[in-house]
């Protein structure tokens, strides 16, 4: 209760100080690959000035296309806009398929339709939205509208859309008119996806519903929200027929509304600020919540930006996550040439790696202490002299194999491999510290 205290005074604060007021126009678009299909619409955007068709802020902001619940209006969502349209964010809401017959897999195709249609509306000159639509657009429904926006990231994904950066869905219902599936159609959606579910759902409950979709989900990042004592329809405003229909069902809500809407907002805040404004410290933020935040029990298969680790394997020091570039540091300090995935330490002390992701995000793993092993502590095994050397080093085993001996200067670069079963000429090199590597045991020579 106090964590949820703390999400409420959090989020007045940041409403009240959020930096853009919220404009609204209406607009109905025209389908003409589906017989002139009608599609009004409902766009709130950041402004300036509070109103009807006010002039957008200045520069480009992230879409969310959402879809209403059945037999639920567009404007049973006014907690969604007025909570992410101060955040920088416009908000596109089809007002199709509101009636208690409807077609699930148009209300998918005018939730796809809207995708792309917004992007034209910020290049068209007589535009309020005119220069003021950034590229990334994330699809989001509830219940219903949930399980349509399922179908629509369906298609998105197969034609390789590239404005669809998420998938959200609260408390998605299964689709499943003329032939259509949001449970089947989940198995073609790559994006990241996020569902939020309450455990008290007992209109679309969560086994039959939420679940099913999540685990069909191929993107190898999605994440389940489970909000314990949540409801189906408090991801709303108070809805009739919503608030009916769950009210005739059995079911477990055992928290408010403003509580349950809380809760989504602390993580899908980050989550969005993350896939559509690439704030990498946004995806700590979440990655930290959904596993520690009270009152849910979250799951999350999703591994970008995750902190690296550096594990050492014969001799080497190596991060345990694959990145687009590698700095290593020593004691905190660069070192020079040391850009790959793993490294061959040369010093006793504290390696650190920083991974640079596909994102353009940096993660600095933690500290990893590295002790170099001692030439004494193997004469069992190697007998190498004389070190000091100055040049012909005799390396004498416990018999007469061939020995691969590798060189590496101080800063643990490579020199040369040199096969050998008695010495090794090193007077090529000039005078100072050097490593060698047998069988990943690494000895440390002086030359002088």
């Amino acid at each position: 209760m106090k964590y949820l205290f703390l999400l409420l005074i959090g989020n007045c604060f940041v409403q009240l100080n959020a930096q853009y007021q919220i404009g609204h126009t209406t607009i109905t678009y025209i389908d003409a690959s589906r017989s002139n299909r009608s599609i009004a619409t409902e766009i709130y955007y950041p402004s300036l000035t509070a109103g009807n068709n006010t002039t957008a802020a200045s520069g480009q902001f992230p879409v969310i296309v959402f879809g209403h619940g059945f037999v639920m209006a567009w404007s049973a969502y006014q907690n969604i806009w007025e909570h992410y349209t101060p955040l920088g964010y416009i908000l596109v809401f089809p007002k199709t398929e509101s009636a208690l017959t409807v077609d699930h897999q148009n209300f998918g195709w005018d939730l796809q339709y809207l995708v792309t249609k917004i992007q034209d509306e910020g290049q068209l000159g007589s535009s309020v939205l005119f220069n003021a639509v950034a590229p990334e657009t994330a699809l989001m429904g509830h219940s219903m509208g949930g399980g349509a926006a399922f179908l629509a990231a369906d298609s998105l994904s197969s034609n390789g859309n590239t404005n669809f950066k998420t998938l959200i869905g609260l408390a998605p219902a299964e689709s499943s008119t003329n032939g259509v599936s949001s449970i089947a159609s989940a198995a073609s959606v790559t994006k990241p996806s996020l569902i939020f579910s309450g455990s008290g759902d007992g209109v679309t409950p969560p086994i039959d519903h939420h679940i099913p979709m999540y685990n069909g989900l191929a993107s190898s990042c999605k994440a389940f929200v489970n909000i314990l004592g949540g409801g189906h329809c408090y991801f709303a405003q108070t809805d009739f027929f919503c608030d009916f229909g769950e009210t005739a069902t059995i079911s477990g809500v055992t928290i408010t509304r403003s509580q349950q809407q809380q809760t989504t907002y602390a993580l899908l805040d980050n989550w969005l600020d993350y896939y559509l404004r690439n704030n990498c410290a946004a995806k700590d933020e979440y990655m930290t919540d959904i596993q520690s935040m009270a009152g849910i029990i979250g799951q999350t298969t999703c591994t970008e930006n995750v902190l690296p680790v550096i594990t050492e394997n014969t001799g080497n020091l190596i991060s345990s996550v694959s990145g687009i570039s590698y700095q290593w540091y020593y004691e905190g300090n660069v070192i020079s040439n040391s850009n790959s995935i793993s490294i061959l330490p040369t010093l006793t002390g504290n390696y650190t790696v920083e991974v640079t992701y596909a994102d353009g995000c940096i993660r600095l793993s933690t500290i990893y202490v590295y002790t170099i092993v001692g030439l004494e502590e193997f004469t069992n095994n190697y007998s190498i002299s004389p070190n000091p050397t100055n040049g012909i080093v005799t390396i004498k085993a416990n018999s007469a194999e061939i020995l691969t001996v590798e060189l590496f200067d101080v800063f643990g670069k490579f020199i040369d491999s040199i096969k050998t079963s008695d010495t090794i000429d090193i007077r090529f090199l000039n005078n100072g510290i050097y490593f060698l590597s047998i069988e990943g045991i690494k000895y440390r020579i002086i030359k002088n």
